[in-house]
């Protein structure tokens, strides 16, 4: 017998956190949208009621199933384990690269900076900028290009004054890139960055002194 309601986790075919109404003409809610919806509707009535809350979730619902959106996977999954751990990981980096770069300031001789090129595992779109945007929030080094090509950051280094600072900036990327696509990634994407990172072509290349 067909289910008249099928939730996301028994149908893999579902956009996540969707729910599938069976009849004549399938028609498909997905629930972060309908939650959004409802919010830019309280938001217009300046005024968090539950009537406000309920006559938007009607509306937001009346919305999509009188104009549904064409289904689009953007590769996006969330784990929240993954989640968990980026969080902690970037708070902790954050903090800690924050001094480091603040000892870099105001103790000791000035560094010699470089552009390097990193190399990722992952290849879609969404997990690249996401990489990319988890590095930026990292004192210390931020991205100046995004190659989509070859999959390859290339980012500002304060501190570049011997080979391993280089190598030990190209490892916080992969890290953040493993953590990144943990959090959000599809299995195939987990599995691609479980996986060795890619040899760098000359640990000198792509890299520019001041």
């Amino acid at each position: 017998m067909r289910r008249l309601i099928t939730l996301s986790y028994r149908n893999p075919d579902l956009p996540p956190y969707s729910v599938e109404f069976a009849g004549r003409r399938r028609r498909v809610l997905d629930l972060p949208l309908i939650s959004w919806l409802t919010l830019i509707w309280v938001m217009l009535w300046s005024t968090l009621t539950w009537a406000n809350v309920v006559t938007g979730v009607v509306v937001a619902v009346a919305v999509c199933l009188a104009f549904p959106l064409p289904q689009v996977d953007l590769g996006l999954r969330l784990h929240p384990w993954g989640i968990l751990r980026l969080a902690g990981y970037l708070l902790y980096d954050m903090y800690t690269s924050g001094v480091k770069v603040t000892r870099q300031i105001f103790v000791g001789r000035p560094h010699r900076p470089a552009v390097i090129g990193v190399p990722l595992r992952c290849r879609s779109d969404l997990m690249l900028a996401a990489t990319a945007v988890s590095v930026s929030n990292v004192p210390g080094g931020s991205v100046v290009e995004v190659r989509r090509a070859t999959a390859t950051l290339f980012m500002h280094v304060l501190d570049a004054d011997r080979p391993e600072e280089l190598e030990a900036a190209r490892r916080s990327v992969w890290k953040l890139e493993e953590l990144t696509v943990r959090a959000f990634g599809t299995p195939d994407e987990i599995a691609r960055v479980s996986g060795p990172p890619p040899p760098v072509a000359g640990s000198d290349d792509g890299e520019e002194g001041p």
